[in-house]
């Protein structure tokens, strides 16, 4: 199996370290003690857990650090092979394989910025606060999670020079101390821009509260962390036409896209495989995308001019893909 091109660096677990309930922290480093490529808040990096599994897991040190990268990772009971080998193979001094940092979730300037974390979601909300604080920016964080004995970086967290900007909301804790959203985003404020990155059900409740507030989609920045469980029980077999060759592939029902490119020698890289992290993002030259990921906002769905092989399908009878 050959190695994804994206996969340039080699580097040493210098650290692996357990952070919470069923989540561990990884420091990454250079074997040689060589800078890193420089990364900014909100980015992430491919990581080769083993042969043929590749999974995106977001920096959460301080983005003006070179000789390290530090990832958090939760063991999802339903891993389809990525958290498991991370928590039970991956051990301190072995050489990993990863990408160069990718950022589809940058942190952008802004008068004030509201920050929302649900879980292992903090990830990238943490090196996000980290910048905001570094640079004296205003700022207010908040960090959701079902108990403290789950909750990621607390420790960091409260004994940290921004302690007093973050508010902690534990599902199991004082009913008081729960996420109240009304006080936060009942008014817009055109000034400022709110980031959300958690579990799927907690970013589209805070996604949807602040548009029925009126928020303009634009201050709205998302991260998924896993992509959305589809309805298949309607799906159909359809035709995917490679434009440079005109070879024609059925793509039955219980079949991906990818998985019929791959049968038939055609590789288009895949990373996440629920359309989550845009690797396998691919042009559409004729036909409309069945899309069901959630790496494309709703004017790039709109256009239907690219689409995830991945996961999603065509609601026509053929798509002509620019490969």
């Amino acid at each position: 199996m050959s190695i994804p091109s994206s996969l340039s660096l080699i580097v040493e677990v210098k650290s692996k370290r357990q952070e919470a309930e069923d989540i561990v922290t990884f420091e990454l480093a250079d074997p040689h003690g060589r800078p890193l490529p420089a990364f900014g808040a909100g980015a992430h990096i491919d990581v080769q857990v083993k042969p043929g599994v590749v999974r995106q897991y977001s920096l959460c040190n301080h983005p003006e650090e070179r000789d390290r990268y530090q990832i958090g990772v939760l063991r999802d009971p339903i891993s389809r092979g990525g958290s498991i080998a991370m928590h039970d193979e991956i051990q301190e001094g072995d050489l990993i394989q990863i990408s160069a940092p990718k950022n589809h979730f940058p942190l952008e300037h802004a008068k004030r910025t509201l920050l929302f974390a649900g879980g292992i979601g903090v990830t990238p909300i943490l090196c996000m606060a980290e910048r905001l604080a570094h640079t004296d920016a205003d700022f207010e964080m908040h960090y959701c999670n079902r108990s403290p004995d789950r909750t990621a970086f607390l420790g960091r967290i409260r004994q940290g020079e921004f302690a007093d900007r973050v508010h902690f909301h534990f599902d199991d804790g004082d009913p008081d101390q729960k996420l109240d959203l009304e006080p936060l985003i009942g008014t817009p404020d055109p000034e400022t821009l709110v980031y959300i990155c958690g579990p799927k059900g907690f970013i589209d409740f805070v996604l949807s509260t602040c548009k029925a507030h009126g928020w303009d989609s634009h201050q709205l920045h998302i991260e998924y962390f896993a992509g959305a469980e589809a309805d298949t029980s309607e799906d159909d077999s359809f035709e995917v036409k490679i434009a440079s060759s005109g070879a024609s592939f059925t793509v039955p029902a219980d079949k991906t896209v990818h998985q019929v490119l791959a049968d038939n020698g055609i590789e288009v890289m895949v990373s996440c495989e629920q359309g989550v992290c845009g690797t396998c993002l691919t042009r559409v030259l004729e036909g409309e995308p069945d899309h069901r990921d959630l790496y494309l906002d709703d004017d790039e769905h709109a256009a239907n001019d690219q689409f995830t092989p991945c996961c999603s399908r065509a609601k026509s009878k053929t798509l002509v893909l620019d490969l």
